[in-house]
């Protein structure tokens, strides 16, 4: 693979992006930290209630992460890693990665794309907790990015560290033999990293403002409409008492609806990861209600 030309970001735009929700919030861009959640972790730590809300961008991460330990690899001009720090006080915090999931989502895929000429579906779907996945009609849908979020208290405040990864070109190395990540550029192929953070950062900051006003109640109709889970058989791995059912939708608190030989089970973010039984995944639901 020829060497990728240096990464331009425009910071101003990035400023002024997030300075139209919090007025007071910084940008810094880096070549390569740990991981942007860990920095902004610690920060958050010893800013206190002095701090002010703050985006780290990182080109690349040694040792990045997602939710359940797992490591997330990130290569300079391939992946887009950020996180997002900033002082948040909703009535509910439940929901919150799915609300972050719609908002990337719409802001990267704003409109049904026609795989036929008569159902028009997301490119872009969602995997209940925290997952992006590109669409296919030909082939199963495959992870595209990854979502975590993270809270500490400082004092009177609860600070939210919101971590985000998206794979927007191929990267070396990224996966194993024989398995094909998804990425951006596989339907936007001029799409830079710095171009898909401009795209997602103001529809996101406006979410985060929206969820803490509102929660999660306006993001179920659109969460539904890239639901990836609904309808499926489920395999379910770190929880007590269930192994296998059938997804039904999510609940206004976004907890994942199971359907199982003991009835409904509500399952909520952190508690599981699950897996579809099939092998494949298929195009979802028509968009028609999901404005």
């Amino acid at each position: 693979m020829s060497p990728r030309a240096p990464l331009v970001w425009p910071t101003q735009a990035l400023s002024e992006a997030l300075t139209a929700v919090w007025p007071a919030a910084q940008v810094e861009v880096v070549q390569s930290v740990t991981s942007t959640n860990t920095v902004l972790m610690n920060w958050a730590r010893a800013a206190g209630p002095e701090g002010v809300p703050r985006l780290l961008v990182a080109e690349a991460q040694t040792a990045g992460r997602g939710r359940l330990g797992r490591t997330w690899l990130a290569q300079p001009g391939a992946s887009l890693t950020f996180s997002l720090a900033l002082p948040l006080a909703p009535t509910d915090w439940s929901g919150l990665s799915l609300a972050v999931g719609v908002a990337l989502a719409e802001a990267l895929d704003p409109c049904a794309t026609p795989l036929s000429a008569q159902t028009p579906v997301a490119r872009i779907g969602l995997k209940w907790p925290n997952d992006l996945w590109l669409l296919d009609p030909q082939a199963p849908g495959r992870k595209l990015g990854g979502i975590l979020v993270e809270t500490v208290v400082v004092g009177t405040l609860r600070w939210m560290v919101l971590g985000v990864g998206l794979n927007v070109h191929p990267q070396e190395g990224a996966a194993p033999a024989g398995v094909r990540p998804a990425c951006l550029a596989e339907w936007l192929p001029d799409i830079t990293v710095p171009a898909a953070l401009t795209c997602v950062l103001l529809p996101l900051a406006q979410a985060l403002k929206q969820f803490e006003s509102a929660g999660f109640a306006p993001f179920v109709p659109r969460y539904a409409a890239r639901d990836l889970l609904h309808g499926r058989m489920l395999t379910l791995s770190h929880h007590p008492e269930l192994t296998h059912g059938l997804a039904e939708g999510i609940t206004h608190e976004g907890a994942l609806r199971v359907r199982s030989a003991q009835g409904i089970s509500l399952i909520h973010s952190g508690e599981v990861s699950v897996r579809p039984c099939e092998p494949e995944f298929v195009p979802i639901a028509p968009l028609e209600d999901a404005a």
